[in-house]
């Protein structure tokens, strides 16, 4: 933790340290964001130069952490495909603010158990007088 607080932290690093993202999965947001418009999996996949089956999981770690969104778009003659786009930037700073805020919280209520048993192990120990 002390570590990670010394560095120089990036925009992108937040992605890193709040959810983990991997380095093929912030390029695969940075191509949707610079997209100028949705862009399939195949689309995507050319774009960051991958696999189609890697740049999917990319795709699905994006999505379940609410960086991009999908849509389905159908064919006039039936059967459909999917698109995706990222997620309105305030809505994920918004998540990782509500993300912060509940670690804080958490960080307080451990420190205050940590403060409160080792003051009881201090004040319940016997004291030695010479």
């Amino acid at each position: 933790m002390s570590e990670q607080l010394r560095q120089d932290m990036q925009c992108e690093g937040l992605l890193e340290c709040f959810h983990g993202l991997k380095e093929l999965d912030k390029e695969c947001f940075r191509a949707l964001v610079e997209a100028d418009e949705p862009l399939t999996v195949d689309e995507l996949a050319e774009a960051v130069d991958r696999e189609r089956s890697t740049a999917y999981r990319a795709v699905q770690r994006l999505l379940q952490t609410g960086f991009i969104e999908k849509d389905q778009i159908n064919y006039d003659q039936g059967g459909y495909y999917h698109v995706y786009s990222p997620t309105d930037p305030s809505q994920i700073a918004d998540e990782m603010q509500r993300m912060l805020n509940d670690w804080y919280a958490k960080m307080g209520q451990l420190i205050q158990e940590f403060e409160n048993k080792y003051e009881q192990a201090e004040s319940s120990a016997p004291t030695v007088e010479g």
